[in-house]
């Protein structure tokens, strides 16, 4: 087989909706449909169960509504029970034309919890098939614990499929609903299920109890499924699914296969889903993730600015994102470059030294920093820069307790002299203000600026807990100026401000 088309299914609304936890709301399943079918264009999607309640009934109608509108109304399926018309006729008067028949697929599923005979229930499927063909609907059967069945009971398996190729049912689904196979025991089973049953459709159905919902996914197209199962962001019950995004991007770079996916869509879709099921995506999931686009390592970003060298056919680009260079300790100035660049920032190598130095010292510390930080950085670093800093900050402590005024000392260098003082004042950078002030009237008999205006900032950006901004207005003889100063403690930052101004009025 070569280049084939593969289907793709999106269970999120059903199958992953039993994730621990998850509930959609009507409204939200209608705009996780839309963006499915419109947007991601995937093949189908099974939007519920039937008969779970007045609330999955609303949605379903809802959905239904939107897709005949469209012309898609083919592509929504809902999950139906051998339970002779009840799910036929909720599903038909919700409006869906698709319905995707729950079976037993194991002889211990049908015995154990049926208690009928394989004939008895097969009669029941042919009986529901039969009357949901006459309702004019397209029938799908799942085989569920197919895996298990293939396993324990294969000869079930094949008379089950014996008695149904020639009915109305148009796919067969194969679902692994344990998660228990293998890349290689998949390509066996299902090379098992083409060679008896070769002009038969069959979808394959991932879970992922052993991390393997991918990989058995991709061994079940090479071995002739015709169509795959997912979800977004792999939600469902217990370990979840096979993520839609990285299904997608393991069959078209590592098999070649064809799909409907609008890959630029799939990190959108991630962000809707997060957004309605609270369940976040990890930094490092592929495709999807926040961190899989970013170099950390300052090696890297040269790399790429040297023909691309640690580049990959998953280029950001392909899925509406951008690559992005991480800042911090292990960041280097190729990563700071690239980040300038991008901003349109242009630093002297001296300058672009400063600015690494300083976000060094925070990645020390552990902090945060992004892309939108760096103007900050670069403006508290350079801004006021003088060739001899006359003042320097040698040590200092502020303190506070429950029912005491906070308490600052400090040990300060003016021009080569050393002096300390302290106070207490209303909060800590008040008192450290004003043990400055008694140095500069009790030790060096001068006048202290006088603070005009205080403004705290945080750099915009999302996440910027690493940084704030504090900007001081100064009134000095006659003349008023400004000083900011940038760190992930507001004090410490408003302290940093102060010496910058006392710097300035040295020089």
């Amino acid at each position: 087989m070569i280049n084939p088309y593969v289907e793709i299914m999106d269970c999120t609304l059903r199958d992953g909706e039993q994730t621990s936890g998850v509930s959609f709301l009507p409204h939200e399943k209608l705009m996780i449909a839309r963006m499915l079918l419109k947007d991601v264009n995937v093949d189908r999607i099974e939007v519920a169960s039937a008969r779970v309640s007045e609330g999955e009934k609303e949605a379903v109608k809802m959905i239904c509504r939107y897709a005949r509108q469209v012309d898609m109304l083919n592509k929504v399926e809902v999950l139906g029970f051998v339970d002779g018309n009840l799910s036929v006729d909720w599903i038909y008067d919700c409006g869906g034309r698709v319905i995707n028949l729950l079976a037993k697929g194991s002889y211990k599923h049908c015995t154990q919890q049926l208690f009928k005979t394989p004939e008895e229930h097969i009669s029941d499927i042919k009986n529901v098939v039969s009357y949901a063909s006459g309702k004019g609907m397209t029938i799908n059967l799942y085989l569920e614990d197919w895996s298990n069945g293939m396993k324990d009971s294969p000869e079930y398996v094949t008379q089950l499929l014996e008695s149904l190729t020639e009915t109305p049912i148009k796919r067969f689904m194969l679902p692994d609903t344990l998660g228990v196979l293998n890349p290689l025991q998949v390509i066996k089973y299902m090379r098992k299920m083409r060679e008896r049953f070769p002009d038969t459709h069959f979808d394959f159905h991932a879970h992922n109890d052993y991390d393997l919902s991918v990989s058995n996914s991709l061994a079940a197209v090479l071995s002739g499924a015709k169509g795959l199962h997912v979800t977004v962001n792999g939600l469902g019950e217990r370990c979840g699914n096979a993520p839609l995004a990285s299904v997608q991007v393991i069959l078209k770079d590592q098999f070649n296969a064809h799909t409907s996916i609008n890959e630029d869509k799939l990190n959108e879709i991630s962000s809707l889903v997060v957004g309605y099921s609270g369940i976040p995506v990890a930094p490092n999931q592929p495709i999807v993730g926040e961190n899989v686009f970013t170099q950390v390592a300052g090696v890297h970003a040269d790399g790429d600015s040297k023909a691309n060298l640690y580049a990959n056919a998953l280029a950001p680009e392909r899925f509406g994102r951008k690559r992005e260079y991480a800042l911090g300790k292990n960041s280097g100035k190729a990563n700071i470059d690239k980040n300038l660049q991008e901003l349109g920032l242009e630093l002297t190598p001296e300058q672009t030294k400063k600015v690494t130095k300083r976000i060094t010292e925070l990645g020390d510390r552990k902090e945060i920093i992004t892309k939108d930080d760096l103007p900050f950085i670069v403006s508290d670093v350079l801004k006021h820069t003088v060739p001899d800093d006359k003042v320097q900050l040698v040590s200092y402590m502020v303190t506070s307790a429950y029912g005491l005024k906070p308490l600052a000392s400090l040990k300060i260098m003016i021009n080569g002299n050393s002096y300390e003082g302290s106070s207490h004042g209303n909060g800590q950078y008040d008192a450290f203000v004003k043990a400055l002030r008694n140095i500069y009237k009790d030790n060096l008999g001068r006048k202290f600026p006088v603070l005009s205006n205080y403004a705290v900032t945080i750099p915009p950006g999302g996440r910027t807990d690493a940084l704030v901004q504090t900007v001081i207005t100064w009134n000095y003889e006659d003349k008023v100026f400004r000083t900011r100063g940038l760190d992930a403690d507001q004090t410490e930052a408003a302290i940093k401000a102060t010496v910058k101004m006392l710097n300035i009025i040295e020089n």
